[in-house]
């Protein structure tokens, strides 16, 4: 059902498919938006080791909420920084794609929870933290993708 990559010399372990989702702090999520279109949009993410899935938050209304709404299926992507070797000016990217269906989350106590481990990505200030949780956690609507296929790659921008 889902595609391989072409050049598999330069396909990613699950592994390093992994770091990537763990250490980047966004990516780009793509639904299906109005009138069959796709609709693409950077979005800071979470990757949750314990059960494999991407965690989102968002506000309760909009174009992305409607699309998800209407259709499960999405893909995200996120790509590291990349590194120039020695005298080269090329960048190598290494990017992650994983295609899956989105969940939303409804428990106030996982929305809590997620934010919070979300919010570490960007900064360990608790008292920040609980106050952003306090101020926002009821307007906060939480998804979950649940990936069905995955698959990354080195590119050599040359």
């Amino acid at each position: 059902m889902f595609r391989e990559i072409k050049r598999i010399k330069q396909k990613l372990s699950d592994a390093e498919c992994v770091e990537i989702l763990k250490e980047e702090k966004r990516g780009v999520l793509s639904v299906q938006g109005d009138d069959g279109y796709p609709y693409g949009l950077p979005i800071n993410h979470y990757y949750n080791e314990a059960d494999g899935c991407l965690y989102f938050h968002s506000g309760k209304v909009g174009h992305k909420i409607d699309a998800i709404r209407r259709c499960d299926k999405a893909s995200f992507c996120a790509y590291d920084q990349g590194f120039r070797k020695d005298g080269e000016w090329a960048l190598n990217i290494k990017s992650v794609i994983v295609f899956g269906r989105i969940e939303i989350i409804e428990d106030q106590e996982t929305i809590y929870d997620i934010s919070r481990k979300l919010s570490y990505k960007f900064t360990r200030d608790e008292a920040y933290i609980d106050q952003e949780i306090a101020r926002s956690g009821p307007r906060t609507l939480m998804f979950r993708l649940r990936p069905e296929h995955m698959t990354g790659k080195l590119v050599n921008e040359s």
